[in-house]
């Protein structure tokens, strides 16, 4: 019998790794604006990508609140309203 991990079609987060949800953060709001977000040490003080995922994973309540970050994040970006493509100029 072999068991497989339950599909999950509807998570935004299945199959990133931390690493990507961070990646993605610090490229939106930059590492100022996480740290003022998310108030911790790792973001607001000399950071960089390898300590805050040794942080991270060592602390279940800020990986949550990343991840939280991470979804709102992309609400966000679904909500925003599409530059309109303006027309080609004439020749």
């Amino acid at each position: 019998m072999t068991t497989t991990a339950p599909a999950q079609p509807r998570n935004p987060l299945h199959g990133l790794t931390l690493e990507a949800v961070l990646n993605a953060l610090v490229n939106h709001y930059g590492w100022e604006g996480l740290g003022e977000r998310i108030p911790v040490r790792c973001f607001n003080l000399d950071p960089s990508i390898p300590s805050s995922l040794r942080f991270l994973r060592k602390t279940p309540w800020a990986r949550e609140k990343v991840e939280g970050l991470y979804l709102f994040m992309l609400r966000e970006e679904r909500r925003a309203p599409k530059p309109a493509r303006s027309p080609a100029p004439p020749r």
